[in-house]
């Protein structure tokens, strides 16, 4: 990484001076690059659905509302089932969210074991973002969020409640 800033810092040098432009300061944010695999996400599969035509889909207690990366801009993702990551036979399966959209399906056909409900599916590399990104969308609360670093585990936000997302509504 210091090795590339240092590059990157001579090239914007260069071509501020090339450019003859009047910049004092350059901000870089790395953000993305620094924390992106750092973030993932945890769900509760609540149904599976084999499909006479063959596509097969896992449901989860998530989705779109909780991370709308996959429908606004195609973000990519892969997952296990965490409490069968040591199983080998798999089979084709799209992941699903509970808003019943088109938008609402956070991986297409990715090969998992049999799925149970109640089983845990983990998306990694979610990032930082998906809870600034998250909506009330068809009014489904908030997700916690967890900080988890060794044996360090911190509740940084919160469950959403019933009662927290209809405070504001007016009677």
């Amino acid at each position: 990484m210091t090795a590339f800033l240092k590059e990157f810092i001579e090239e914007i040098e260069r071509l501020i001076k090339e450019l003859k432009l009047n910049i004092k300061t350059v901000d870089i944010e790395p953000g993305r690059s620094l924390i992106s695999n750092s973030g993932s996400t945890l769900y509760t599969i609540g149904g599976v659905k084999e499909t006479y035509g063959g596509k097969d889909y896992i449901f989860i207690d998530g989705g779109m509302t909780d991370n709308p990366r996959p429908a606004l801009y195609q973000a990519k993702y892969e997952a296990i089932i965490a409490n069968r990551a040591g199983e080998t036979e798999k089979s084709l399966y799209s992941i699903a969210g509970k808003c019943c959209e088109s938008g609402d399906v956070l991986i297409e056909d990715f090969l998992l074991p049999k799925p149970e409900i109640g089983d845990l599916l983990l998306i990694s590399s979610t990032g930082a973002y998906n809870y600034s990104m998250s909506s009330n969308y068809n009014r489904i609360e908030r997700p916690a969020m967890v900080f988890v670093n060794k044996n360090d585990v911190k509740l940084a936000v919160r469950r959403q409640t019933y009662e927290d997302l209809i405070r504001e509504d007016v009677y």
